[in-house]
């Protein structure tokens, strides 16, 4: 087994980092890649021609990149409703989003594909809640992306204008507690640079003109309507337009007021990639942070040097950043995939190199991540590359990812339990798919792991982290009753006290609390 020299490490800005988690923002949204970079560049035109300062548009740049970050949260809830949650995200798109052509609009997709029987009774059920739940999840959106705007280390007037990101000038939003001049002038500017971006890039400038018109005093703030209108060959044509340098064009508005992130802070911001992604499915939750541990216990355990085991650290946090662009309602399935899911999921590597392509310093990482699924004899996936191309740093990632995987229940599978782990992964060692020396390593190391914190965040009693683990991987109140063997009422008792602690009220931004302070594992 050969080791390789450690990537260049020399660092990466916030505003890269955060620029990357548009585009995986993009992936879960159904939308082309760079929605949101051009959607910034919208932003940003019309900030500067509305006379905002410059920590005004500071704030803007932010809040245009991490705005729909918090979509993915329930993206299993909303697959549950609606089928493919990411073509329903991008028809959202074409409707006025409140009351009844909202109403319309979600009774349209619900269960989208199903037989009939089964879309009438969805609809049923839909129509005695499911609205109102469709409705608060858009306050999960927010909670989530507050939650990582603050991992980011991103400043408040960001993280206020977030909260009011499905506010409408109109006060028919969500949560509905701001209208007008009430809503953060910040936000008012994204949304109409969101969906001016996909309307002008769609159907042209002059569409993008009489769409803003149209929502004009409801949806949209007025007065920045007129502006972006009176200076749209500015605003909307070049914006939304930029050629092939949109990530540049981004980029060169903020470079210059950032210093590169290096060592435990550059791995701690990466850690947020790694929970957003694990976000996609209520069972992944921990999933990345468990397999990043596994693989730098099983470097070290091979005596890498130490830029190698930063490397195969960073390369796991966000190894499965790319799962965001394959809809939740294949993730989620219980019944075996199709050809055609199998042929989806198989992208998945392949977008987290995309997403993590730029700059430098983030593609070395993106490069090791995107071959976790890799086999030494070729048969593995995207691009079936054999033991040649495939160096040390991403065999551990390879490794050290099905194993913990193992660990872990699934949505159509039980966790496995510890003597059939070792067997599978020893198994494959031995057909020449994984690594025998890094299957050696692992399994040594994952014998040797730390179990559960003794000191609990939060003033979190042990029952209500073990009510916590479950409820961020998707179980219901009666299900976490049934495991726990307890009676439902306590366990929603449980939860409110849960929420009160940890100061959230959405399982997305409970799940993000419980990943970063490590109280899920396999």
């Amino acid at each position: 087994m050969t080791v390789n020299v450690g990537a260049h490490q020399g660092g990466v800005r916030r505003c890269e980092l955060v620029a990357a988690l548009s585009l995986a923002t993009d992936l879960g949204l159904g939308v082309p890649q760079e929605h949101v970079l051009r959607q910034t560049l919208i932003a940003s035109r019309l900030a500067q021609r509305a006379g905002f300062s410059e920590a005004e548009q500071a704030a803007v740049y932010y809040a245009s990149l991490l705005a729909w970050v918090g979509c993915i949260a329930d993206s299993s809830e909303m697959a549950g409703w609606f089928g493919d949650d990411r073509a329903l995200r991008v028809d959202s798109y074409d409707v006025d989003k409140a009351g009844l052509p909202l109403m319309s609009f979600m009774l349209r997709h619900v269960a989208a594909g199903a037989s009939p029987l089964r879309r009438l009774t969805t609809i049923g059920r839909f129509l005695a809640g499911g609205f109102r739940e469709a409705e608060r999840s858009l306050l999960t959106h927010c909670q989530t992306a507050g939650v990582l705007a603050e991992r980011l280390h991103l400043d408040e007037p960001v993280q206020v204008a977030l909260g009011q990101a499905f506010e409408r000038w109109d006060g028919k939003g969500v949560p509905g507690q701001a209208a007008g001049d009430q809503i953060d002038p910040v936000m008012r500017v994204v949304q109409i640079a969101d969906d001016a971006e996909v309307v002008s890039r769609v159907a042209g400038v002059d569409a993008a003109i009489e769409m803003l018109r149209a929502r004009s005093g409801t949806e949209f703030d007025p007065a920045l309507v007129d502006c972006a209108v009176t200076h749209a060959p500015e605003v909307l044509g070049e914006a939304a337009d930029p050629g092939d340098d949109a990530w540049g064009e981004v980029q060169r508005a903020m470079e210059a007021r950032e210093v590169p992130l290096v060592g435990a802070e550059l791995t701690a911001m990466l850690s947020a990639f790694a929970d957003y992604a694990d976000l996609k499915s209520g069972p992944w939750a921990g999933h990345s942070r468990g397999v990043a541990e596994l693989a730098v216990a099983t470097a070290r355990a091979l005596q890498l040097g130490e830029a190698d085991c930063v490397l195969v650290e960073r390369a796991a946090l966000v190894h499965d950043i790319g799962v965001l662009g394959v809809s939740s309602s294949i993730w989620d399935r219980r019944t075996p995939w199709t050809a055609a899911d199998r042929e989806r999921v198989r992208t998945h590597p392949y977008l987290t190199e995309r997403v993590l392509a730029r700059p430098e310093d983030l593609a070395a990482i993106g490069s090791v991540a995107a071959l976790h699924h890799e086999r030494l004899d070729g048969s593995g996936y995207p691009h079936g590359v054999r033991a040649g191309a495939i160096p040390v740093t991403a065999r551990i990632v390879a490794v050290a990812d099905v194993l913990y995987a193992l660990g872990e229940t699934r949505v159509h599978r039980d966790a496995y339990p510890l003597a059939q782990r070792q067997a599978i992964v020893r198994d494959a060692a031995r057909a020449g798919l994984l690594d025998a020396d890094v299957v050696h390593a692992a399994l040594g190391a994952a014998g040797h792991r730390v179990g559960r914190r003794a000191d609990l965040p939060a003033g979190l009693t042990a029952r209500e982290v073990d009510v916590l683990r479950h409820l961020v991987r998707g179980a219901t109140n009666k299900d976490i009753a049934r495991e726990l063997e307890i009676s439902p009422r306590t366990v929603g008792s449980h939860v409110e006290h849960i929420y009160t602690k940890i100061g959230v009220s959405t399982r997305g931004a409970a799940a993000l609390y419980a990943m970063q302070q490590g109280l899920v594992d396999a």
